[in-house]
């Protein structure tokens, strides 16, 4: 049967485009110069040969798939989220919810070892999958983030780096799971074997008959009404790295209604930049707006790294990035004064204006330029 969503959105346009892929293997200055402008333009990119091993990459998704495979009350023990721990639907405090669950974790190695022991039978195999996963991406978010001090012609081009290298850092790594939206027994998968997990590749079926769905065809401008799993926002971190499986859902905001489909790469990893680095760069970077749609035949698991400075770390426009021409666009703050405001929003709030130096906006709820707000460390 269809299972009918509680969250169908409004019709959008689809715009297929071809977003940045970076070879991480390339001449340095040529990677440098890539990485700056595609975090000018868009606030987001994909990056191939980035080093983190394919195994390493296996073996965190079978440990996520395993969890969420898991019967709702074995889930459960892991939860409520504080905003650590699982959850379902619910995503904060505030009321917003989507066809998602989760598994959101600090990535200090003491408090993913004590959150291992209700969410694993093998808390040991878990807890150390996570920490290989994320140390290898970590390394990967620092070498980006080098590469950006460079670009910005830092005095100290590690400065960003070390935001998220230092031993306080707030970084957390999630889990985000959105089952399918069709609840069968079994399906028939393309080469005629029956899959059980309804986790089939069904990708040519006409689905404009179904609610909440219509066929998207390749080219500009196309309307699509689909089910968002996880609403428009932006991160607040400092800098997003994201793995899914091979099932698309992930879109970008080019704005004016206009989204760009993000199609998933096993050999790539997702970048994109978060509100920090947008205020640190003073407006310079973008931090992309994105959403999460839910695919109507394959469950879809994303793993995501938040790359986030020490709470007592202080957020300003670097000096390099402020002149006459470009006077600083945001009042400093720290990262703790910053998720405790956010704390207080919700999806479709504005995040960064409360902190510009000149308060010309409006904070409307309807508006389209106020639908990227953060609930504390619950997002996408």
């Amino acid at each position: 049967m269809v299972a009918a969503s509680p969250t169908p959105v409004r019709p959008d346009r689809i715009r297929p485009i071809g977003l940045p892929v970076i070879d991480l293997t390339r001449k340095r200055s040529d990677v440098v110069d890539l990485i700056v402008r595609a975090s000018e333009e868009l606030g987001f990119f994909k990056v191939v040969n980035h080093g983190v091993p394919r195994h390493v990459v296996a073996n965190m998704e079978a440990e996520a798939f395993a969890f969420f495979a898991q019967p709702p009350p074995e889930k459960l023990k892991a939860g409520p989220p504080n905003p650590l721990g699982y959850g379902y639907k619910n995503i904060g405090f505030n009321g917003d919810t989507g066809e998602v669950e989760y598994l959101l974790l600090h990535t200090n190695q003491a408090s993913i070892n004590h959150r291992s022991k209700t969410i694993s039978e093998d808390p040991n195999k878990f807890s150390c999958t996570v920490r290989e996963y994320v140390e290898a991406v970590k390394d990967l978010a620092v070498e980006i983030l080098e590469m950006v001090g460079e670009g910005l012609r830092l005095t100290d081009p590690k400065k960003l780096a070390r935001l998220i290298r230092d031993g306080e850092s707030d970084s957390v790594f999630r889990l985000n799971h959105y089952p399918s939206l069709i609840s069968t027994t079994t399906t028939t998968n393309n080469n005629g074997t029956v899959d059980k997990d309804n986790n089939n590749n069904s990708s040519g079926r006409d689905m404009s008959s179904q609610q909440g769905w219509c066929n998207v065809v390749n080219g500009g401008g196309v309307s699509v009404k689909g089910v968002v799993g996880f609403g428009e926002h932006s991160d607040p971190q400092i800098l997003t790295l994201l793995r899914s499986n091979d099932v698309v859902g992930l879109q970008i905001s080019l704005g004016d209604g206009l989204w760009a489909p993000v199609s998933p790469d096993p050999d790539s990893f997702c970048v994109n930049v978060g509100d920090a680095l947008q205020a640190l760069t003073n407006g310079r970077f973008i931090s992309v707006r994105h959403r999460a749609m839910v695919n109507p035949y394959r469950s879809r698991l994303s793993m995501v790294y938040f790359g986030a400075p020490p709470l007592h770390a202080r957020i300003a426009p670097l000096p390099e990035t402020v002149t006459a021409q470009t006077p600083s666009l945001y009042r400093p703050f720290t990262w703790a004064e910053y998720k405790k405001a956010a704390y207080s929003l919700r999806l479709s709030h504005s995040r960064l204006d409360p902190f510009r130096t000149v308060a010309d906006f409006v904070d409307n709820d309807d508006d389209d330029d106020h639908r990227n707000g953060f609930h504390g460390l619950n997002h996408l």
